[in-house]
């Protein structure tokens, strides 16, 4: 089985918006074990990574985290894997005419890294202009959380929920800026802890440089 071929999101359109993919790469088989299945296996290799690692799984604090790690990955951490957990963002109708520019910054993100596995921990601020629907408010910070809970790259991250946010309102009025932190850089590696990535995707009049100033003035506003 080539673990290259990718489980297609139901929410992403056949024409992308940009060149390049924004598929979270999966196997075809990814949904044929239950969670339960899924913790019991990932509870048994973790296990033996321990034992590799030289631990000694009689400690009293040692002996449940293979259990531990195993349900955190699948029932928290990596939960956005699973398109049944996407949440559904109910529309509703613009009856207030309003126009202009809708912010909500400083959206709590955590993530982790898919190429080691440790956490990407920021801010997403998102933005957009209604046209006929508005969304509720803690959809947004619900969509970021979805994609963010897998693995991820930020760069697809950050345009995973841009294009989420086009399908979902029906408008290419869209802004998308994430300011994270990654363990991958700060604990490991070059440890350098005072480095952060920034990432954005602007679409339709965010492309303008009025609009895509008036939200970058918005989200650093008192910061």
């Amino acid at each position: 089985m080539d673990n290259k071929e990718l489980f297609h999101d139901d929410q992403l359109p056949e024409d992308d918006h940009m060149a390049g993919s924004l598929e979270t790469p999966l196997r075809p088989d990814a949904f044929a074990l239950s969670d339960e299945q899924k913790i019991d296996g990932i509870e048994k290799h973790f296990r033996e990574i321990m034992l590799l690692l030289g631990l000694d799984l009689d400690d009293d604090s040692l002996k449940g985290t293979p259990r531990r790690v195993a349900k955190m990955y699948v029932q928290e951490i990596f939960d956005g894997l699973k398109p049944e957990n996407k949440p559904v963002a109910r529309l509703f109708e613009n009856r207030y005419g309003y126009r202009q520019m809708l912010v909500e910054r400083n959206i709590t993100l955590y993530s982790s890294c898919e190429h080691h596995f440790v956490p990407i921990i920021g801010k997403a601020h998102v933005a957009y202009i209604p046209d006929g629907h508005v969304i509720g408010l803690s959809k947004l910070n619900r969509i970021v959380q979805y994609y963010g809970r897998r693995p991820q790259v930020q760069e697809r991250l950050t345009r995973q929920i841009a294009q989420e946010l086009r399908d979902v309102l029906h408008t290419e009025n869209v802004a998308v800026l994430i300011e994270a932190d990654h363990l991958c850089v700060m604990s490991r590696g070059v440890n350098d802890v005072t480095s952060s990535t920034i990432t954005s995707e602007f679409s339709g009049l965010f492309e303008q440089d009025a609009y895509r100033l008036e939200f970058m003035q918005a989200i650093r506003h008192n910061q």
